[in-house]
């Protein structure tokens, strides 16, 4: 899992992009994007759940301050920091 506490700043916005039922979990950037892969499907939100959290994990902030702004359905998201 890579470190990325250097983008932690309140009302910042990260677009990610998520690759569900991958075999090595983990998050890295790429670009100006972030790209995490989860090992759990994309059913009932799971995925998004899955990806919100590893994300917080790398940014090092508490899970329930990331909230998802767009893309609930799709690979593409955005997620705020509050």
């Amino acid at each position: 899992m890579n470190d990325l506490s250097d983008l932690a700043r309140e009302g910042a916005i990260f677009p990610v992009r998520v690759t569900p039922n991958a075999r090595c979990p983990g998050v890295e950037r790429v670009g100006d994007r972030i790209a995490i892969r989860v090992s759990e499907p994309p059913e009932d939100g799971r995925a998004t759940e899955a990806a919100r959290v590893s994300l917080a994990l790398a940014l090092g902030v508490a899970k329930s301050r990331l909230k998802l702004v767009r893309g609930a359905t799709s690979r593409e998201k955005l997620f705020r920091l509050d």
